[in-house]
């Protein structure tokens, strides 16, 4: 039978980039940010030819508690002041995503959202297109883009980025245009450099690229506010611990905002089957050249190169003693490794470290599946094909509750923890009936 499995991408960084957050929230707090949305995506129905606007659930991830803009349909909320109020199941993380309960779509976002209502607009704009992706062909599951955690699929991405904001702040179109085919040499050379790199990345910008797209697009900044949306948001990305699943919310809003002055529906020409490379570099006319080696590195001082070069060198020794620990306490050491049945797991990908073809470290993750409820806070290895998860060897078992290191499950009852004998590796195992 094929294992079904729901990915939530806590979108952390969504929240904490746009500005100071609001601390407190309450019922007509809730209420403006519901109409401003509302609002917000009548006045774009031209964006995508429908209104974006759908069902939507803020989510307060400390009390779990929810507000709703609509009422589910089996009725568990409870009418207040027009808002829908109620409680986030246990089994369902909390997290800025799509989310099918109680017999709908959602948008979920957590709360406190921003103050500046440009933000909050953009943030719940950006989840609402996930909610209509699939019936315009986009898939909502993308693999990483690991070789934006090699030094030089790093480099060569802080490159980019620096051009296409240079891009964003030029006036003169000469200049922009300068900026934007230094920029797509960059990618091309990266790509050149990792094969398959390519489609790897347009799949995560074709998902949460464009979800971040719609989002700017929506939020109706004016273009002085839209140049200092992108220098303070790509400033905020360059501190994050990894790119690889983090990059396209910068990538994509940059090249469609700059191409929408051309061609405002441009993104109504894609497909889910559009090779986004390809396609800026012929709406840009980009004529790029045959040594995109050599054009890369004569472009590099121009971009602050050396520099980032020389930071890159740096973090790349730091990164290699990391994946050694993690090497040694997720697959050479005994470890408890765990299978997925029916899986969702909501964390924060601006952190999550990849161990060659081992998989991914997770510093920081909550998974939900029949078995259970895992909480990690101290690093946890995801397979290459997400079909199980390895945390550290468990210190305490008991009926309901099992802990180790950084980590606890609450277990289901039909449900144990067994360990090889041969190998000192433990598993958790479906119990026999009687």
């Amino acid at each position: 039978m094929q294992r079904i499995f729901t990915v939530i991408v806590s979108l952390i960084y969504v929240l904490t980039v746009f500005g100071q957050q609001v601390d407190t929230h309450n019922i007509d707090q809730i209420s403006e940010y519901f109409k401003e949305i509302k609002e917000a995506t009548r006045q774009k129905t031209d964006l995508w030819n429908k209104d974006l606007y759908g069902g939507i659930l803020l989510v307060d991830p400390k009390s779990r508690q929810l507000y709703a803009n609509q009422p589910d349909q089996n009725n568990t909320l409870q009418l207040q002041n027009e808002i829908y109020v109620g409680k986030l199941p246990e089994n369902i993380n909390s997290a800025n995503t799509a989310l099918q309960w109680n017999g709908k779509t959602w948008a979920m976002i957590m709360l406190p959202l921003s103050k500046n209502k440009h933000d909050r607009i953009n943030l719940l704009a950006h989840e609402l297109f996930h909610t209509i992706q699939t019936s315009l062909g986009y898939t909502q599951f993308n693999k990483e883009s690991n070789h934006l955690e090699e030094k030089e699929g790093r480099i060569y991405l802080r490159l980019e980025l620096e051009a296409l904001k240079k891009a964003i702040l030029a006036d003169a179109p000469r200049v922009q245009q300068k900026h934007l085919t230094n920029a797509l040499i960059f990618r091309k050379y990266r790509n050149a450099i990792f094969p398959g790199s390519n489609d790897l990345e347009n799949q995560l910008e074709l998902n949460e690229g464009l979800a971040e797209y719609t989002g700017l697009m929506i939020s109706n900044r004016d273009r002085e506010q839209i140049k200092y949306h992108f220098t303070n948001t790509l400033d905020d990305f360059f501190k994050n611990p990894t790119f690889v699943r983090s990059f396209a919310y910068n990538t994509t809003p940059i090249y469609g905002y700059l191409l929408s002055q051309k061609n405002p529906l441009w993104h109504q020409k894609i497909t889910a089957d559009s090779n986004l490379t390809d396609y800026f570099i012929e709406s840009f006319k980009v004529k790029l050249p045959k040594d995109l080696k050599s054009a890369a590195a004569k472009n590099l001082s121009a971009y602050d190169g050396e520099l980032i070069v020389a930071e890159e060198d740096h973090r790349s020794e730091q990164i290699k003693a990391r994946v050694a620990i993690y090497k040694s306490k997720f697959i050479e050491q005994p470890h408890f490794k765990i299978k997925f049945e029916n899986m969702n797991t909501s964390f924060d990908p601006r952190n999550i470290l990849p161990i060659e073809d081992k998989g991914t470290v997770y510093p920081n993750i909550r998974v939900t599946d029949n078995w259970g409820i895992l909480d990690v806070n101290n690093g946890a290895l995801m397979s290459p094909n997400w079909g199980n998860i390895s945390v550290s060897v468990p210190t305490v078992i008991e009926e309901e509750l099992i802990q180790g290191d950084g980590w606890s499950l609450q277990i289901d009852s039909n449900y144990t923890v067994v360990k090889d004998a041969t190998s000192g590796n433990y598993i958790l195992i479906k119990k026999e009936k009687k």
